[in-house]
């Protein structure tokens, strides 16, 4: 569940203050003062969308290890950390990347992959999942968070979601203008956006934003299969993959923090649409049928 956190709850909070600092700095009135100008809007809902996903894009390791508590394996404490950094290290030159760093954190079955980009990024694995799995299964699990980074699935989820970020907020602006225009149509002696165009705005972000979510949440699914078939390839065959996923779904997954929880190795959600990770048995046929 690596990425849709890093670029959904992180990146909600950073455009809400944008939005905020915008709507003190006059930049509705700005937009409004002589009916919509919709260029000049469009660069501002660009600047927004684009400037919250990559902000997070840009924070996301630190955020990672900070809201994880996760322990960078410097110097190995024990053998199963060399045995760590070492299985990272030759995973990682076989996908042509750079030596992510590796560190561990305290919780149940459950592992993410971060970063800004291929060479400056982080794999991480909890406890349970390392006392829950066989080595063989690990190995897998660490394949497939390489395979993400080999991927560029954070630059490329960035990407996405600054599209779906510009496009919810220009259309939402757009809506509430006509919703103030039309409800003030009689009143000449006003000038610049009223209560309704606020309100509306504010309404319009969030059903825009449920819907920008759905096409994340279904492009995070597909990297998910991507992943998977990437660290068959790494290993030379998809068995150890199908192991591991069987065995994920039989575990209870922990949950990590909102903001990396798209970045995680399994994850859920109650409504199918939203889910960040499709069902370990999809995966699975997914993996059987390549």
């Amino acid at each position: 569940m690596k990425r849709i956190v890093l670029l959904v709850a992180t990146n909600f909070a950073i455009m809400l203050v944008l939005g905020i600092s915008a709507s003190l700095l006059g930049v509705n009135r700005f937009l409004t003062a002589n009916g919509l100008n919709l260029g000049a809007l469009l660069a501002f809902a660009g600047l927004m969308g684009f400037g919250g996903a990559f902000i997070s894009l840009l924070i996301s390791r630190p955020m990672a290890k900070w809201s994880t508590g996760a322990r960078v394996i410097a110097h190995p404490a024990d053998g199963t950390e060399a045995w760590l950094l070492a299985t990272v290290a030759a995973q990682a030159q076989r996908a042509g990347i750079a030596m992510p760093e590796v560190a561990v954190y305290e919780g149940e079955p459950n592992a993410f992959a971060t970063g800004a980009s291929k060479n400056a990024s982080l794999v991480a694995v909890s406890t349970g999942l390392l006392a829950s799995m066989t080595q063989d299964e690990v190995e897998a699990v660490l394949a497939h968070e390489v395979a993400h980074i080999a991927n560029g699935d954070m630059v490329t989820l960035t990407l996405i979601q600054g599209v779906v970020n510009t496009f919810v907020i220009f259309l939402a602006r757009v809506v509430a203008y006509a919703v103030d225009s039309f409800l003030r149509r009689d009143d000449e002696s006003s000038t610049g956006p009223g209560i309704a165009y606020t309100v509306t705005a504010i309404v319009c972000d969030i059903l825009f934003g449920i819907l920008a979510s759905i096409i994340v949440a279904w492009f995070s699914r597909q990297r998910e299969y991507r992943a998977d078939r990437g660290a068959a390839t790494i290993l030379g065959t998809p068995r150890p993959m199908i192991a591991a996923l069987a065995r994920l779904g039989g575990l209870a997954a922990g949950d990590l923090p909102k903001n990396i929880a798209a970045a995680g190795i399994a994850g859920a959600s109650v409504l199918s649409l939203l889910r960040s990770h499709p069902s370990c048995e999809e995966r699975i046929a997914a993996l059987q049928h390549a």
